[in-house]
């Protein structure tokens, strides 16, 4: 198949994950049309994930695509985003349209899951690899910002932490072919879910958010960096994926949940939440009292 008859490949297997509110032309011309709600900001955020480093290459290409969609949307959950929009970018070896229709099935159900739509992107021969550029709206001046914490403010995490390392550090993620072959932690690495419904809950209380992508001491340090504060955290308090060590979810990336700071009762939320320390006005990232560091950094040696 030539580039335009699989680009018609993966459109038809999106379906209705190619329209939605504010799509007013989706795939299919020279770039898309959208519109935004009346009083809010647009939200964007893009990120590349390379064959072997950031999955898999072997996986199950419906796997693929389900991840590589919902790591990007995250992202404005940590911005506490309504979700819109996402363009995918791919770059393939080949022009198989059995694995190009797995992949697009797992971004379509990542994408109706999440809430954007599909409305473009490009195809490419070459190496394999995946770029996602997903965009969302928040009420002017009400995202969630990493720059907003402040000494006094308490800090917490969503869900457990962990698990996908701790399914890196077992191995064996080449191999999962389809969602059968997944257990709890693969599940994890696999099918992370954008916590979308808790970032929207978390505004109006949390002073700044991330998301959980290259482990908890290494993403709160760029809260701290952004806010001029640091952070006195609890061993005991950090909650650990059932099948994961304390050191994979310090340090551990792929858990793609929520830390945030505030103060005060916290309001309701879709998903458990937990306090793990307090955020103090003497810079750097502390465990039980000492400096504590570590997570994933892509250029290291």
């Amino acid at each position: 198949m030539n580039e335009f008859e699989l680009i018609d490949v993966i459109v038809a297997e999106l379906g209705d994950a190619a329209g939605g509110d504010w799509v007013r032309t989706g795939p299919g011309d020279d770039a898309a049309v959208s519109a935004a709600p009346p009083g809010t900001e647009l939200v964007s955020t893009v990120d590349a994930l390379v064959a072997d480093v950031h999955f898999p290459a072997t996986a199950g290409a419906e796997l693929i695509g389900y991840r590589a969609l919902m790591v990007s949307v995250s992202d404005l959950a940590a911005m506490g985003a309504d979700p819109g929009f996402a363009l995918v970018a791919l770059c393939l070896p080949s022009g198989d349209p059995d694995w190009l229709r797995a992949l697009a099935r797992g971004i379509g159900r990542a994408a109706r899951v999440s809430g954007v739509a599909i409305v473009g992107g490009n195809l490419a021969r070459g190496p394999l690899s995946i770029a996602v550029s997903a965009h969302g709206f928040v009420p002017a001046g009400r995202a969630l910002l990493r720059s907003g914490a402040r000494a006094g403010d308490d800090v917490y995490v969503t869900g457990s932490l962990g698990g996908a390392a701790a399914a890196l550090a077992r191995g064996g993620l080449e191999r999962c072919a389809d969602e059968e072959d997944l257990d709890d932690l693969s599940r994890r690495y696999f099918l992370p879910t954008a916590r979308i419904s808790t970032g929207l809950a978390l505004r109006g209380f949390a002073s700044s958010a991330i998301d959980l992508s290259d482990g908890l001491l290494q993403d709160l340090g760029h809260v701290g960096r952004a806010s001029g504060v640091g952070f006195d955290l609890e061993a005991e308090w950090v909650p650990v994926a059932a099948g994961a060590t304390l050191e994979q979810a310090l340090t551990g990336g792929d858990d793609y949940e929520l830390a945030f700071t505030g103060r005060g009762p916290l309001p309701p939320l879709p998903v458990p939440a937990r306090r793990i320390g307090r955020v103090t006005a003497e810079t750097g990232v502390r465990l039980d009292g000492r400096p504590a560091a570590g997570g994933y950094r892509h250029f290291d040696a």
